[in-house]
């Protein structure tokens, strides 16, 4: 095992200073947005090898899609603070070696053992952004070495491959159906997936957030194939994917209800077969907006989320402290704070994100922190004692939404079409 290198402490100022200088009439939102921006820096440590690693929390592993959204709000201050930016390139190159390890793994060691190898789409996407998105902000280059290089390519072949899975890909897991090969599926374009970014199987195996959270990244991978390496051939590969896997989600994943007209399915098959749900993990059908793959006032986004915060979503449950979206891989009936801060952030109107802030710090038991999900009737019975995920997209929220930062750059998807719209 590769121990930590505690001699190597992380200290990060500029992120120190903000929590100190954040100031509320409300004592309560004081006190939550401290504990929830700071909460990566006790997630956060630096490895022998130079790298970061991030734990999810109470479980000793690093999820590449959890650490990727744990980091995302000190991407803010990775400009102006060098330790930001040291402690960001650390984790965006550890990224690279697990990419270059297994494509398949969702999660692994600080050793770099695989932790998981659940195939999840969104865990091939959340580091391609990450980087990107570092480099935009922060007009860094430097992360992208041959090591990046070859992992960003592993992660553009896999996607490609599982564009025909049942025909090209050999990958198993004995949670998934059909012999641990999937249901049944038709080409469409999209890329095939094993598992839900709640780390549950899917049912049909093009997961649409997923394929939407694809869609930008393949264009983040397309500007950085082309911009930085000035690799025109795998820049084309990535557009031409895009392009595939986009006409795939309009033609595709788009299905007609009687009450809301034309709506996202969660996932499909090809087939003639969906599933209507959200589920509160990040991609989801609720956070396409924030995703960067469409606007909040896009037509069949509007029809989705009103669908999705409605009791005909199976996963949308309500209390007297809260009402949201929830998920299979936690008790009925409880609501997920990352659900909360997707309605919050994909809101239109002020009165709406105020609304969720409150229900936000009502989900507090007492330890000013967000778990993973929560009894709306009684925030006492939660999920999670150490969840870092929740926290960081918290303070997120706070900045952006109610402190005057100006929100992440995101992918370009102005040039697709979208049927509808």
């Amino acid at each position: 095992m590769i121990p930590a290198s505690r001699a190597d402490a992380l200290e990060l100022p500029s992120i120190q200073a903000l929590a100190e200088a954040f100031r509320s009439p409300d004592a309560h939102l004081q006190a939550m947005f401290r504990a929830a921006l700071l909460n990566t820096t006790k997630q956060a440590q630096y490895a022998a090898d130079g790298t970061a690693y991030v734990k999810t929390g109470d479980i000793p592993a690093e999820w590449l899609r959890d650490s990727s959204a744990q980091v995302r709000p000190y991407l803010f201050f990775a400009k102006e603070d060098p330790a930001v930016a040291k402690l960001l390139r650390a984790i965006i190159a550890r990224h690279a070696h697990y990419l270059t390890i297994d494509p398949y793994a969702n999660a692994f060691a600080l050793d770099y053992r695989v932790w998981e190898q659940k195939y999840e789409l969104d865990s091939l996407c959340y580091p391609i952004i990450l980087a990107w998105t570092y480099w935009k902000t922060a007009g860094d280059a430097s992360i992208f070495d041959a090591t990046m290089e070859s992992a960003l390519t592993k992660a553009l072949e896999t996607m490609e491959r599982e564009q025909d899975h049942a025909r090209s890909s050999s990958y198993t897991h004995k949670e998934i159906p059909g012999g641990g090969k999937g249901n049944p599926v038709a080409y469409t374009g999209m890329i095939w997936t094993g598992f839900r970014p709640s780390d549950d199987a899917c049912v049909y195996n093009y997961l649409i957030p997923s394929e939407m959270m694809a869609v930008v990244a393949l264009g983040d991978l397309e500007d950085i194939f082309r911009e930085v390496y000035r690799n025109v051939l795998k820049s084309e590969r990535a557009k031409s994917l895009r392009s595939e896997v986009q006409d795939g989600i309009q033609q595709f994943g788009i299905v007609f209800t009687p009450n809301y007209g034309y709506v996202y399915a969660y996932e499909v098959d090809g087939l003639a077969h969906s599933v209507l749900m959200d589920d509160a993990n990040i991609p989801s059908l609720l956070g396409a907006p924030y995703l960067g793959y469409t606007k909040p006032d896009a037509l069949v986004y509007r029809n989705t989320r009103r669908f999705l915060l409605s009791k005909n979503d199976p996963y949308y449950y309500a209390g007297t402290n809260a009402r949201g979206i929830g998920s299979a891989h936690t008790p009925d009936g409880y609501v997920w704070p990352l659900s909360l801060l997707m309605q919050g952030m994909t809101a239109t109107s002020d009165g709406e994100r105020r609304a969720v802030l409150k229900e936000l710090l009502d989900s507090d038991p007492g330890d000013r922190l967000l778990h993973e999900s929560f009894d709306p009737n009684n925030p006492a019975k939660f999920t999670r004692v150490d969840f870092g995920w929740p926290n960081a997209l918290f303070s997120e929220f706070v900045m952006t939404s109610f402190g005057g930062r100006t929100p992440l750059p995101q992918g370009d998807t102005s040039d697709l079409e979208f049927r509808g719209e």
